[in-house]
């Protein structure tokens, strides 16, 4: 049996490891020391790293955990990251005999320009860096908007039950931003009130589903309507189509506070 332990770092950070209650894979795990606490609290060996880009609050903890185990480290191929053995691109399948996990690689340029994701179709897990967030996506740091808005469609894609553990717990803050954006979602409105409940009892609000993220992420619904109309009558949207869109949402957001 399968698990994905949420290891809390820096300020707002998830690195995750997935288990199977003796072997561990880390995923982005830029600060080695919690991956190492929280190895040590539960009895597990690293067996595997999994890069999705090349930030350091995603790759840092690489060279001390490599101290302390010789474990492969798996990465985007097109990110120069000097610790990455194992180079890998879309369609590319990943095979952990320990932990026992399968994970298809998919290009998600946009943040940075090699992003990847990893998906293990079998559990409906996707582990996805800084792409997409719950509630909302990365920066465009590298990409262009037309890169970010194809990367989110191979996401939105996936089955609607697909867990999506993203990198930060920036849930709150994105929430407020698709709010100001679309104020009349029902679904919306729910979900903040859910999520404000979880944080008051200290709980993570990461996975989400996508399934979730297609009915209140502003990101994965800028083609909608009244999201347009909404852009147009604050004068950040001067012509009606899609990317115009998604690139005015994410111009906001940069500045949102």
């Amino acid at each position: 049996m399968l698990n994905v332990l949420a290891v809390p770092a820096f300020e707002d950070n998830y690195l995750w490891l997935i288990h199977d209650g003796r072997h561990a894979a880390a995923v982005d795990p830029g600060d080695a020391d919690p991956i190492l606490a929280a190895l040590d609290a539960h009895k597990l060996s690293l067996t595997a790293i999994l890069l999705t880009h090349h930030h350091a609050d995603h790759v840092g903890g690489v060279p001390a955990l490599l101290k302390r185990f010789n474990v492969p480290v798996y990465g985007p191929r097109d990110e120069p990251i000097p610790a990455v053995t194992e180079k890998l691109t879309e369609g590319d399948t990943l095979s952990l005999s320990e932990p026992g996990l399968s994970l298809s690689v998919i290009n998600v340029p946009g943040h940075t320009r090699g992003h990847i994701a990893y998906f293990a179709r079998e559990q409906g897990w996707l582990f996805c860096g800084d792409t997409l967030f719950a509630g909302g996506c990365g920066r465009l740091f590298e990409g262009t908007p037309e890169q970010m808005v194809g990367s989110l469609e191979k996401l939105a894609n996936l089955p609607d039950a697909t867990q999506v553990y993203c990198a930060h717990e920036y849930t709150l803050s994105n929430l407020r931003f698709a709010h100001e954006v679309e104020p009349g979602n029902t679904a919306l409105s729910q979900r903040i009130e859910t999520e404000k409940a979880k944080r008051a009892r200290g709980e993570p609000t990461v996975p989400s589903s996508i399934g979730l993220e297609k009915m209140t992420n502003p990101f994965l619904r800028y083609r909608e309507p009244g999201i347009m109309d909404r852009l147009t009558s604050l004068g950040k949207l001067s012509q009606r189509e899609p990317i115009s869109s998604f690139a005015a949402l994410r111009q906001w957001k940069n500045s949102y506070r």
